[in-house]
Protein backbone atom coordinates (compact mmCIF):
# COMPACT_ATOMS: atom_id res chain seq x y z
CA UNK A 1 0.00 0.00 0.00
CA UNK A 2 3.03 2.15 0.27
CA UNK A 3 3.15 3.34 -3.65
CA UNK A 4 -1.21 4.29 -2.86
CA UNK A 5 -2.15 7.77 -2.06
CA UNK A 6 -5.73 8.68 -1.26
CA UNK A 7 -6.98 10.97 -4.08
CA UNK A 8 -10.08 11.97 -2.97
CA UNK A 9 -13.11 10.78 -0.33
CA UNK A 10 -16.30 10.87 -0.85
CA UNK A 11 -19.70 10.24 1.12
CA UNK A 12 -22.64 9.19 -0.74
CA UNK A 13 -25.52 11.97 -0.63
CA UNK A 14 -28.02 10.48 1.65
CA UNK A 15 -31.14 12.53 2.32
CA UNK A 16 -31.43 13.94 5.89
CA UNK A 17 -33.46 11.29 8.22
CA UNK A 18 -35.69 13.80 9.41
CA UNK A 19 -39.14 14.31 7.87
CA UNK A 20 -40.79 17.38 7.30
CA UNK A 21 -37.74 19.34 7.51
CA UNK A 22 -38.71 22.79 5.48
CA UNK A 23 -36.60 23.11 1.75
CA UNK A 24 -34.25 25.61 3.24
CA UNK A 25 -33.16 24.30 5.97
CA UNK A 26 -28.94 24.87 6.60
CA UNK A 27 -27.30 21.91 7.24
CA UNK A 28 -23.92 21.91 9.23
CA UNK A 29 -21.62 19.53 8.28
CA UNK A 30 -19.12 19.09 10.72
CA UNK A 31 -15.58 17.87 9.39
CA UNK A 32 -12.78 16.28 11.44
CA UNK A 33 -10.88 19.67 10.93
CA UNK A 34 -13.44 22.17 11.14
CA UNK A 35 -13.09 24.56 13.74
CA UNK A 36 -15.78 24.86 16.22
CA UNK A 37 -15.96 28.57 16.95
CA UNK A 38 -16.67 29.23 12.82
CA UNK A 39 -19.15 26.57 12.88
CA UNK A 40 -20.84 28.12 15.70
CA UNK A 41 -20.53 31.84 14.89
CA UNK A 42 -22.36 30.63 11.32
CA UNK A 43 -24.99 28.50 13.41
CA UNK A 44 -25.90 31.62 15.45
CA UNK A 45 -25.93 33.26 13.06
CA UNK A 46 -28.45 31.14 11.23
CA UNK A 47 -30.64 30.96 14.35
CA UNK A 48 -30.33 34.63 15.67
CA UNK A 49 -30.19 37.21 12.20
CA UNK A 50 -31.79 34.92 10.05
CA UNK A 51 -34.41 33.74 12.17
CA UNK A 52 -34.18 30.19 11.09
CA UNK A 53 -36.25 28.11 12.93
CA UNK A 54 -34.68 24.94 12.24
CA UNK A 55 -30.90 23.60 11.89
CA UNK A 56 -29.02 20.24 11.40
CA UNK A 57 -25.26 18.93 12.48
CA UNK A 58 -24.18 16.09 11.03
CA UNK A 59 -20.92 14.62 11.20
CA UNK A 60 -19.63 11.35 10.63
CA UNK A 61 -16.58 9.45 11.66
CA UNK A 62 -14.04 11.06 13.71
CA UNK A 63 -16.45 15.10 13.60
CA UNK A 64 -19.00 12.82 15.65
CA UNK A 65 -17.58 14.18 18.91
CA UNK A 66 -17.23 17.63 17.53
CA UNK A 67 -21.54 17.45 16.25
CA UNK A 68 -22.18 16.78 19.44
CA UNK A 69 -20.20 19.60 20.80
CA UNK A 70 -21.54 22.27 18.39
CA UNK A 71 -25.02 21.01 19.80
CA UNK A 72 -24.42 21.50 23.45
CA UNK A 73 -23.32 24.93 23.06
CA UNK A 74 -26.39 25.54 20.38
CA UNK A 75 -28.90 24.15 23.16
CA UNK A 76 -26.75 26.05 25.67
CA UNK A 77 -26.57 29.58 23.83
CA UNK A 78 -30.37 29.49 22.59
CA UNK A 79 -32.00 27.20 25.07
CA UNK A 80 -35.52 25.69 24.72
CA UNK A 81 -34.52 24.22 21.26
CA UNK A 82 -36.08 20.79 20.70
CA UNK A 83 -33.73 18.14 19.53
CA UNK A 84 -33.63 14.60 17.42
CA UNK A 85 -30.45 12.78 16.48
CA UNK A 86 -30.56 10.40 14.48
CA UNK A 87 -27.57 8.10 14.49
CA UNK A 88 -26.88 5.69 11.06
CA UNK A 89 -24.17 4.40 9.29
CA UNK A 90 -22.76 5.91 6.22
CA UNK A 91 -20.56 4.24 2.86
CA UNK A 92 -17.40 6.94 2.61
CA UNK A 93 -15.92 6.01 -1.28
CA UNK A 94 -12.12 6.04 -1.02
CA UNK A 95 -10.02 6.50 -4.02
CA UNK A 96 -6.54 5.32 -3.78
CA UNK A 97 -3.77 5.99 -6.82
CA UNK A 98 -1.29 4.03 -7.72
CA UNK A 99 2.10 6.24 -7.63
CA UNK A 100 4.20 3.85 -9.17
CA UNK A 101 2.33 1.60 -11.48
CA UNK A 102 4.03 -1.31 -13.55
CA UNK A 103 5.11 -0.02 -16.53
CA UNK A 104 3.13 -0.09 -19.82
CA UNK A 105 0.62 -1.99 -16.80
CA UNK A 106 -3.08 0.34 -16.39
CA UNK A 107 -2.66 3.11 -13.59
CA UNK A 108 -4.40 0.87 -10.62
CA UNK A 109 -6.98 2.94 -8.78
CA UNK A 110 -8.46 1.08 -5.34
CA UNK A 111 -11.72 2.04 -4.59
CA UNK A 112 -12.57 1.19 -0.78
CA UNK A 113 -15.43 1.47 0.87
CA UNK A 114 -15.68 2.42 4.65
CA UNK A 115 -18.88 2.13 6.63
CA UNK A 116 -18.62 4.97 9.74
CA UNK A 117 -20.76 6.05 12.40
CA UNK A 118 -22.55 9.02 11.25
CA UNK A 119 -24.97 11.48 13.60
CA UNK A 120 -27.46 14.23 12.26
CA UNK A 121 -28.89 16.10 15.17
CA UNK A 122 -32.06 18.36 14.20
CA UNK A 123 -32.21 21.59 16.95
CA UNK A 124 -35.76 23.26 16.31
CA UNK A 125 -37.22 26.48 18.09
CA UNK A 126 -40.42 24.76 16.98
CA UNK A 127 -41.83 22.05 19.14
CA UNK A 128 -41.05 18.83 17.46
CA UNK A 129 -43.08 15.58 17.51
CA UNK A 130 -41.72 13.69 20.97
CA UNK A 131 -42.85 10.14 19.72
CA UNK A 132 -40.28 9.84 17.01
CA UNK A 133 -37.15 7.93 17.86
CA UNK A 134 -33.60 9.98 19.06
CA UNK A 135 -36.32 13.16 20.56
CA UNK A 136 -35.11 14.63 23.55
CA UNK A 137 -37.10 18.04 24.86
CA UNK A 138 -35.57 21.01 25.80
CA UNK A 139 -34.10 21.88 29.02
CA UNK A 140 -36.14 23.32 31.36
CA UNK A 141 -34.26 26.73 31.62
CA UNK A 142 -36.71 27.97 34.92
CA UNK A 143 -36.59 26.67 38.28
CA UNK A 144 -34.25 27.71 41.18
CA UNK A 145 -32.29 24.46 40.58
CA UNK A 146 -31.82 24.78 37.25
CA UNK A 147 -30.25 28.82 37.16
CA UNK A 148 -28.29 28.01 40.40
CA UNK A 149 -26.31 24.94 38.18
CA UNK A 150 -25.72 27.51 35.31
CA UNK A 151 -24.52 30.15 37.72
CA UNK A 152 -22.56 28.25 39.17
CA UNK A 153 -21.01 26.38 36.22
CA UNK A 154 -20.73 29.72 34.28
CA UNK A 155 -18.71 31.18 37.31
CA UNK A 156 -16.40 27.82 37.72
CA UNK A 157 -15.95 27.84 34.38
CA UNK A 158 -14.76 31.57 33.92
CA UNK A 159 -12.48 31.40 37.09
CA UNK A 160 -10.35 28.48 35.76
CA UNK A 161 -10.37 30.31 32.55
CA UNK A 162 -9.28 32.90 34.65
CA UNK A 163 -6.83 31.11 36.34
CA UNK A 164 -5.22 29.40 33.90
CA UNK A 165 -3.85 32.19 32.53
CA UNK A 166 -1.79 33.60 35.06
CA UNK A 167 -0.03 30.42 36.28
CA UNK A 168 3.04 30.28 34.52
CA UNK A 169 4.81 33.82 36.02
CA UNK A 170 3.97 32.60 39.35
CA UNK A 171 5.71 29.38 38.89
CA UNK A 172 8.76 30.53 37.27
CA UNK A 173 8.35 32.90 41.03
CA UNK A 174 8.70 29.96 42.85
CA UNK A 175 11.62 28.81 41.07
CA UNK A 176 13.88 31.24 41.52
CA UNK A 177 13.01 31.91 44.93
CA UNK A 178 13.88 27.89 45.87
CA UNK A 179 16.99 28.68 44.15
CA UNK A 180 17.93 31.57 46.13
CA UNK A 181 17.24 29.76 49.37
CA UNK A 182 19.58 27.13 48.19
CA UNK A 183 22.28 28.50 46.96
CA UNK A 184 22.55 30.74 50.37
CA UNK A 185 22.61 27.05 52.08
CA UNK A 186 25.33 25.41 50.10
CA UNK A 187 28.12 28.12 51.47
CA UNK A 188 26.95 27.50 54.90
CA UNK A 189 26.59 23.66 54.10
CA UNK A 190 30.75 23.82 53.23
CA UNK A 191 30.94 26.10 56.44
CA UNK A 192 29.89 23.47 58.81
CA UNK A 193 32.08 20.76 56.89
CA UNK A 194 34.81 23.48 57.84
CA UNK A 195 34.21 23.39 61.62
CA UNK A 196 34.02 19.57 61.95
CA UNK A 197 37.64 19.52 62.28
CA UNK A 198 37.91 21.95 64.98
CA UNK A 199 36.23 19.72 66.90
CA UNK A 200 38.55 16.93 66.50
CA UNK A 201 40.97 19.51 67.85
Amino acid sequence: MENFRKVRTSEEESPLPFPDLPPDVVEMKVKEGSKIRNLMNFAMAQMELKGSRQIVFSGCGRAVTKTITCVEIMKRKLGGLHQVTKVRYKTLLEVWENQDPLPGGPAQNLTVHKNVPSICILLSRDPLDPNQTGYQPPEPRHGPGTQLDEAGEDTSSSSTKGLKRPLPPPREELLTKKLQVEVPDSPRGSGTTDRQPDHHH
